[in-house]
């Protein structure tokens, strides 16, 4: 019997402790600071992207984001003034962001021609992503 009551309470002492375990890994920050490298969403929405030839090929319209992280940008192509304008998703190492110090500004490099994303498929605007 003693030796019954020694093994329940070794299993309620491990299993208390995995469980404490298991409360501390789920945990969550809920303050955290930006770093240098970081970007801000409002940096994005409107750049430019343009390919090594130095032409603009596109413009980042959204940032697609899931599980807290960058899925991919939508970006428009071609159009005129807003009309006529075609979405494409690409993936986030396709595009080159930087940020030039002395110009104080941002770029966006994507190793592809206007033609390649017009013919990429479309991102459409519809379900939970209606505007």
């Amino acid at each position: 019997m003693r030796n019954l009551w020694i093994a329940l309470a070794t299993t309620t002492m491990l299993v208390s402790a995995a469980h404490a375990q298991t409360a501390q890994t789920t945990t969550t920050e809920t303050f955290v600071s930006a770093q240098p490298t970081d970007v801000l969403s409002y940096n994005l929405i409107g750049l430019n992207i343009t390919n090594d030839a130095g032409e603009t090929i596109g413009e980042i319209k959204d940032l697609v984001i899931g599980e807290g992280k960058l899925n991919g940008y939508v970006v428009s192509v071609g159009g005129f003034l807003g009309m006529g304008d075609h979405y494409v998703m690409v993936g986030p190492s396709a595009v080159k962001v930087t940020y030039l110090e002395n110009d104080k500004k941002w770029t966006a490099v994507m190793n592809a021609s206007k033609e390649e994303l017009k013919k990429a498929p479309a991102f459409k605007y519809e379900g939970r992503w209606e505007r």
